[in-house]
């Protein structure tokens, strides 16, 4: 079975970010969601843990980062094409994401990436590389 990943984020309006993460292509699990927290499903391998201040706060003991004013982590996802990227990128912006907070990663016909944040702040980036560039690594980035 192929290893899973579950992104929990704090968020203050629960509906909200709901909404917005729908509308950016995920699917809500309701098994897996309830008035604190809900389970975005953005794959098989990969969800987001919506989870409110109060609930993500009985997990930690450390204080929630404003993910507007500081920066905790890139939370980066990979599409198929540079249509992709795009679409998903309008998409954010349609469901009230700030579009490209970071720059562009535009690197001719081997990657191009755009990212946006979410209502709370949070950063994505949506990136498309080349298969045969991935299958060389590095490499193929320093030769052109």
């Amino acid at each position: 079975m192929p290893k899973m990943i579950f992104v929990n984020l704090p968020i203050t309006d629960l509906d909200r970010s709901i909404s917005f993460y729908e509308a950016v292509g995920g699917r809500r699990e309701p098994k897996f969601s309830n008035d604190r927290a809900a389970m975005i499903v953005l794959s098989d391998t990969i969800s987001v843990m919506l989870l409110t201040h109060d609930f993500y706060s009985t997990f930690t003991r450390k204080p929630i980062a404003d993910a507007h004013r500081t920066s905790q982590v890139l939370l980066a996802l990979s599409a198929d094409s540079v249509a992709d990227v795009d679409a998903t990128i309008d998409k954010a912006s349609s469901a009230g994401g700030k579009v490209d907070p970071g720059p562009k990663q535009e690197m001719g016909d081997l990657m191009y990436g755009r990212s946006f944040e979410d209502p709370d702040g949070h950063h994505w980036e949506i990136m498309w590389m080349d298969p045969q560039a991935a299958e060389q690594g590095a490499s193929a980035f320093e030769q052109a």
